[in-house]
C-alpha cells in the first residue's frame, strides 16, 4: 500500500458509494447482491478510516430520489439497511466510534428509527472517529429546511433578516457541529456530486474513480488519500500566499 502523511490526512472523508447494482447487473445477479457486497465494503472503509485516525466519515446510503426506485428494491434496501445498523453498532461500540445520521428521518420506517435511536444513544459518548449516514437525504432538501427554519425564526421575531449570514445556515444545516468534507470520493466512474452535500462541497477535493463500491479495495482507499495529500488547496488564495502561512 502507498504511504500516507499522517499529518495531511483528511479532517473529514465524505463518499458516494455508487456501482453496487452495477456490480451485480455485470456479474448477472439480482441488484441486492450488489449492495450486500456493498455493505461488506462499508465495513471495511469504516474500519480503515478509524484506524489511520479520520475524524470524520460521511457516507451517502440513501438519497431522497432512492425512493422513486421500483419498490421491491426499496424494501431489500431498508431490510440491509436494517441489518447493517445492528451489526455496525457492535463495531462502533468496540471501535469507540460515534454514529450520526443526516437526512430526512421522517421518511424512514420507524422500525429503523428505533435502531438509529438507539445507536445514537449507545455511541454517544465515544471520543472516536464520527461516521454519518446519510439516508433520505438531499443536499437541496437539506438546504430547503434550513431556509425554513430560519424563515419561521424571522417570521416569529427572534432574528432579523439582517441577522442571517453564512455561518447561520450552516448551523442550520443537518451537518450542523461537522467539518466541511476536505476529500469526496465517488465511485463507478460517475462525475457528479447527485445532490450530496451541496453546500458543504463548495472547497471540498473530489476524486472519481472508475471502480464500483463492491470493489473498493483498502488499496483503492489509500490511492485516493496519496491523491489528496499531493494536491494542494488554496481556498481563493495564491500559492504563494499558501507557501507564506506554511513558512509562519
Amino acid at each position: 500500500m502507498m504511504e500516507l502523511d499522517p499529518t495531511k490526512l483528511p479532517r473529514h472523508l465524505a463518499i458516494i458509494m455508487d456501482g453496487n447494482g452495477r456490480w451485480a447487473q455485470q456479474r448477472m445477479l439480482p441488484r441486492i447482491v450488489g449492495h450486500q457486497r456493498g455493505a461488506e465494503t462499508v465495513q471495511m472503509v469504516v474500519d480503515q478510516a478509524s484506524n489511520l485516525g479520520i475524524g470524520h466519515l460521511t457516507l451517502f446510503a440513501f438519497s431522497s430520489e432512492n425512493w422513486s426506485r421500483p419498490k421491491p428494491e426499496v424494501r431489500a434496501l431498508m431490510t440491509l439497511l436494517k441489518k447493517y445498523l445492528r451489526n455496525e453498532l457492535r463495531r462502533m461500540l468496540r471501535n469507540n466510534i460515534r454514529f450520526n445520521v443526516i437526512g430526512a428521518r421522517d421518511d424512514l420506517p420507524p422500525e429503523i428509527n428505533g435502531i438509529i435511536d438507539d445507536a445514537l444513544a449507545q455511541t454517544a459518548t465515544n471520543s472516536g472517529m464520527v461516521l454519518t449516514l446519510a439516508l433520505s437525504y438531499g443536499g437541496r432538501q437539506e438546504i430547503t429546511r434550513a431556509a425554513a427554519r430560519i424563515a419561521r425564526q424571522v417570521a416569529e421575531g427572534s432574528l432579523l433578516p439582517d441577522q442571517v449570514n453564512e455561518e447561520l445556515l450552516a448551523g442550520a444545516l443537518d451537518t450542523a457541529g461537522l467539518p466541511d468534507p476536505d476529500l469526496l470520493i465517488r465511485t463507478s466512474g460517475e462525475m457528479r456530486i447527485s445532490n450530496f452535500l451541496l453546500w458543504q462541497l463548495a472547497y471540498t477535493e473530489l476524486y472519481f474513480t472508475e471502480i464500483n463500491w463492491p470493489d473498493f479495495t483498502i488499496v483503492e482507499l489509500h490511492r485516493a488519500l496519496a491523491d489528496f495529500q499531493s494536491r494542494e488547496r488554496r481556498f481563493g488564495k495564491t500559492s504563494a500566499q499558501i507557501r507564506l502561512t506554511q513558512r509562519s
